[in-house]
């Protein structure tokens, strides 16, 4: 059953754990039928405003309308389930309006079977005293028809109730949904903890598309989908009747699905139409608008400063006392001319004061990657004499960072070969003719087999294949922190690794001091620098790493590899758990970075513009 009426209201809603305020006095309205996309970094509240959407959870405050006469579907991102319940739990579960429906129709057919016997009893009855009281037989006639006529139309108001909510189809739209997310033929007796995370995420997907609600609640449905699972779901969506609110960090599907973007950040929940493109483009022109201010800011403050530096030299020049000043001649029509002077300092510099109090906040640097040597330098074998230099800290970096080889089953130490690596001389730096990493006959047991790979500085390469084939074993390799069974490995260089499972340091050390271990410099100004980088506020540089969420976490190491300079960047799905914005300023870091770079995505945006070459493993056997 669709609705016009059909709508989700959110009025000064205020959400809290403990002391820690999640969303502040949001409010905003979903109309019907719209699709929207919750985004935003990871931990800031996204999924506790999907549960508050569903009645999971209460809102401290404020006040939330749901207006759904066609049902709510939730599926959160995370379902617990006892390891005793069957995939036909799972689905009874999520269809439980309609099964509870089917239920209602049950039980109304039976009361109009159960009524009919008794109908006719009664006028067998009633047909062998007709002669004796043939006024009482009409009353009762009468009754009886009035009952029957009450429960033929409940039972109908529900029949027509499951066939507009397409009860009969349900089961079908089940089959559907599972042999579209990858599980065809899943048997509804099997125990739910025979199934993979992965598997157990998709049924339960399927089961909510199956019940077809009015209104879909959905916490990253795209996890544990494979890309023609994802383009079916797209479809699904897009298909839907009602209103879809999908929280999410896939771009293409907001770009294919989403009509509305919510984006949930600091507490608030602001909202951006026409799309993913269209929030893209108001998000540049905010950009704009705040670098404008922030200019127009600085140059005020300059143009004050000014003022009040002039005007001070010429009220200095002015004598405290002159001749004749009572008279009104003399001198003193020379100091008329300037007596001004002293208001304009004075207003300068009450504007100067106002404007360090209440200054213009400064935009993020832009994130940018740097290599330590440059492309052209290297390909020409020569750099200047600071190159040297330079050069000469990434020769001990790269004795810090290579691993040792195993050629024949004889180990050779990385210290001993790196010099062959990075080659000095009076001209410059040669770095192996732009050779940064190189594989020979590389063997992991039962995970990786590389017979040769080299990257020069400058070159992209994208790695991919499905889970399990070793792209992770690879860049483990390449970083030098897994020692191959066989093979030879060369690495010329710094070498900057993004784990796809890491964390950024123990637990009780703080972001300050993640971002600081192993730096020179005080405290205060990794400070100024980290918070340049606008990937963390002032007020989170003290939380420890322990309390921070994952996609906080890996913030902690971007934030050291924009920071200085790498040869061979690593990146293992380095969007995971990053929000869609952070997510474009990396690429457009990426887009000028001239390092070498091997990546391993599974975010389709970033693998459909990525330019370079592409190596795909399977079973970890390049193919």
């Amino acid at each position: 059953m669709r609705t016009a009426a059909a709508q989700l209201a959110l009025n000064e809603i205020t959400k809290r754990y403990d002391t820690r305020v999640v969303l502040d006095r949001v409010s905003f309205t979903v109309r019907p039928g719209e699709r929207v996309g919750v985004i935003g970094d990871n931990g800031a509240g996204k999924s506790t405003l999907l549960r508050l959407m569903a009645g999971v959870e209460r809102a401290d405050n404020g006040e939330i309308t749901v207006v759904a006469p066609g049902g709510v579907g939730y599926l959160p991102q995370s379902l617990e389930l006892p390891p005793h319940a069957t995939v036909a739990d799972v689905i009874d579960l999520a269809l439980a309006e309609l099964r509870e429906l089917e239920a209602r129709i049950r039980v109304a057919e039976l009361a109009l079977a159960g009524h009919a016997e008794g109908d006719a009893g009664h006028a067998e009855g009633d047909a062998g005293h007709a002669e004796g009281d043939a006024g009482h037989a009409e009353g009762d006639a009468g009754h009886a028809e009035g009952g029957g006529a009450g429960s033929a139309e409940a039972y109908d108001r529900l029949v027509a109730e499951f066939e507009a909510r397409g009860g009969y189809q349900a089961d079908v739209r089940v089959d559907a949904a599972l042999h579209g997310l990858g599980l065809p033929g899943l048997d509804r007796a099997r125990p739910v903890g025979t199934l993979s995370g992965g598997e157990r995420s998709r049924l339960a997907l399927a089961a909510t598309l199956a019940a077809d609600p009015e209104l879909l609640l959905l916490d990253e449905p795209t996890n544990d989908l494979d890309d023609r699972a994802v383009a079916w779901l797209e479809q699904r969506l897009r298909a839907h009747r009602g209103t879809v609110v999908a929280i999410t960090h896939d771009r293409v599907f907001l770009e294919q699905v989403t009509s509305t973007v919510l984006e949930v950040e600091e507490g608030r929940v602001r909202r951006y139409g026409d799309g993913y493109s269209g929030y893209l483009v108001a998000k540049a022109a905010e950009r704009a608008a705040r670098l404008r201010a922030y200019e127009e800011w600085k140059q005020e403050l300059a143009r004050h400063s000014g003022l009040v530096a002039a005007n001070a030299g010429r009220m200095a020049a002015i004598p405290r006392k002159m001749d004749k000043a009572g008279m009104g001649t003399g001198a003193w029509r020379a100091r008329s001319r300037t007596h001004g002077a002293a208001g304009r300092v004075r207003q300068s510099q009450q504007r100067m004061r106002w404007l360090t109090d209440n200054p213009a906040s400064r935009p993020p640097d832009p994130l940018r990657f740097t290599p330590t040597f440059e492309p052209d330098q290297v390909m020409s074998g020569t750099m200047d004499h600071a190159a040297s230099r330079t050069a000469g800290l990434a020769l001990s970096g790269a004795v810090e960072h290579a691993a040792d080889r195993v050629v024949d089953g004889v180990v050779e130490h990385a210290a001993d070969r790196v010099v062959d690596d990075v080659v000095a001389g009076l001209d410059g730096v040669r770095v192996a003719d732009g050779v940064v990493a190189g594989l020979d006959g590389v063997r992991v047991a039962g995970r990786l087999r590389v017979d040769g790979l080299t990257l020069r500085c400058g070159e992209r390469l994208l790695v991919t294949g499905p889970n399990g084939a070793g792209k992770t074993t690879l860049m483990r390799v390449l970083a030098g922190e897994l020692q191959p069974d066989a093979g030879t490995v060369r690495r010329s260089g710094r070498v900057g690794h993004l784990r796809q499972d890491e964390q950024a340091g123990p637990p009780e050390r703080t972001v300050l001091g993640a971002y600081a271990t192993g730096r020179a410099g005080s405290l205060e100004e990794h400070a100024d620098a980290l918070l340049a980088l606008g990937l963390f506020r002032p007020s989170e540089l003290r939380l420890r790493l322990g309390e921070l969420s994952y996609g906080q976490r890996r913030r902690v190491e971007l934030a050291r590899l924009v920071s200085e300079p790498v040869d061979l960047l690593l990146l293992d799905e380095p969007t995971n758990h990053l929000s869609p914005q952070l997510v474009e300023q990396l690429e457009e870091a990426l887009a000028t970075y001239r390092g070498a770079l091997v990546i391993v995505t599974h975010d389709r945006r970033m693998r459909a513009s990525f330019t370079g070459s592409h190596l795909e493993l399977r079973a970890g056997t390049a193919v």
